[in-house]
């Protein structure tokens, strides 16, 4: 069994990450995934949430906001909506974006729930991984 994963990140208009790494875990829509080398192949949906891989025993961190992720036995492939650097976040805009879901959660109809929850959920992912900024 190899000791390390080739994890690549893509969206529609990049390709964020092409490293090899030790971990992953991933934001499933079901709970967090744990992927070490070796893991049991699968397809499975993401959510939105932080993505971590552990590289060299550090960690870093991506917002992901929904898409599907391959896992094989040395290898991940994450296919995100969006996905975003810790350097690469609008703290402001992350928080607007928190203040105005929570505001509009409090009369929000059946058809906007969904909506404004995974708004918010975004933001507070977008500010968790903002916080793991390296400079």
């Amino acid at each position: 069994m190899a000791d390390r994963l080739h994890l690549e990140v893509v969206t529609q208009t990049r390709r964020l990450l092409d490293v090899h790494v030790e971990e992953v875990q991933l934001p499933g829509v079901l709970g967090a995934l744990g992927v070490l080398p070796g893991h049991t192949p699968l397809l499975t949906s993401l959510g939105i949430g932080e993505l971590m891989y552990r590289s060299d025993h550090r960690e870093s961190y991506l917002a992901i906001q929904w898409g599907f992720a391959e896992v094989l036995p040395d290898r991940v492939t994450v296919l995100a909506t969006v996905a975003e650097t810790p350097e690469e976040i609008d703290v402001e805009g992350a928080e607007r974006d928190l203040h105005e879901a929570e505001a509009a959660l409090k009369t929000a109809d059946a058809v906007e729930l969904e909506r404004m929850r995974a708004r918010l959920q975004m933001a507070v992912t977008r500010l968790q991984v903002a916080g793991h900024r390296t400079s």
